[in-house]
């Protein structure tokens, strides 16, 4: 039976109280962990976050997603010689590990309202001869003036190892607190880590991905996050089927907005979203 809701703050699921709140799997990361990354982000705007990965799982990765490479970026910021997969969540279950890594998690706890949410999960493979990435910031397209806290935050996995000349991500470090500054190209430092490694940074820091000077191609997986009160970059609730939201973890189907931000926000039809889940939800 339902709780009486004796205040907007109360409502932290939906109206009948039948779908609650529930913890991460960050929470079962070390805290003295998850602090120490979490003052490196704060100080520095990412953290290198080693070995997260194991050979048998990037394996898994590199052999799912090979059939998927077959188109290449649009225009300059996608890299007319680089190899983009989206919706990646319906295309294959060995990328789910990365959007729901426990040690990323503790991070996203601490940096934001419960019930964030996923923003963007994404292949890319840049090839041999692909050009520096412009500047960015993954958060910028919000219209808020900065200097500001991070409204989104971010995950570069290394599926191949980071070298300084394979297209390695490029990081500008303590530019997440920087006002209207535009970065200078000098100021690129690419971010060096092993296959099975990941990048965090907030969607304040200026970064891009680097020039590929070698003779192969480099394989990632981006996550990106935001308050849960934003809309994310993919609309999930469309481009992911019900069946793959059944099929993936507790906090992946909470990222991808089958929840809740009190008092309302989320909610289908007066109810919680989760009810879309049940077996005899009809479709809307």
């Amino acid at each position: 039976m339902g709780t009486e809701a004796s205040s907007l703050v109360n409502l932290a699921g939906d109206l009948a109280g039948t779908y609650r709140w529930t913890a991460s799997s960050g929470e079962a990361v070390d805290p003295a962990v998850a602090d120490a990354d979490l003052a490196a982000v704060l100080r520095n705007g990412y953290v290198i976050l080693p070995d997260l990965l194991t050979p048998e799982q990037l394996d898994d990765i590199r052999k799912a997603v090979a059939p998927l490479l077959d188109r290449h970026g649009r225009n300059g910021f996608e890299g007319h010689t680089t190899q983009r997969v989206y919706s990646v969540l319906n295309k294959t279950r060995t990328c789910d590990r990365i959007a729901d890594h426990p040690r990323v998690l503790a991070l996203l706890d601490r940096l934001f309202m419960p019930n964030y949410l996923l923003s963007m999960l994404q292949v890319i493979n840049i090839l041999p001869g692909e050009q520096a990435q412009m500047f960015h910031t993954d958060d910028g397209f919000y219209p808020l003036p900065r200097p500001r806290k991070a409204l989104g935050a971010a995950t570069i996995w290394a599926i191949d190892d980071f070298t300084a000349d394979n297209g390695a991500t490029d990081i500008v470090p303590g530019s997440h607190e920087w006002g209207h500054r535009m970065p200078q190209e000098s100021e690129r430092e690419p971010v060096v880590m092993k296959a099975g490694s990941c990048v965090f940074f907030l969607g304040t820091l200026w970064h891009g991905g680097g020039a590929n000077h070698s003779p192969n191609p480099r394989l990632a997986v981006t996550a990106q996050y935001c308050e849960p009160w934003l809309r994310p970059q993919e609309a999930f609730t469309l481009s992911t089927t019900r069946d793959t939201v059944r099929a993936v973890s507790e906090d992946i189907r909470r990222m991808l907005g089958y929840s809740i931000h009190p008092p309302f926000i989320g909610q289908v039809d007066g109810m919680h979203p989760k009810r879309l889940l049940e077996p005899d939800a009809q479709p809307l």
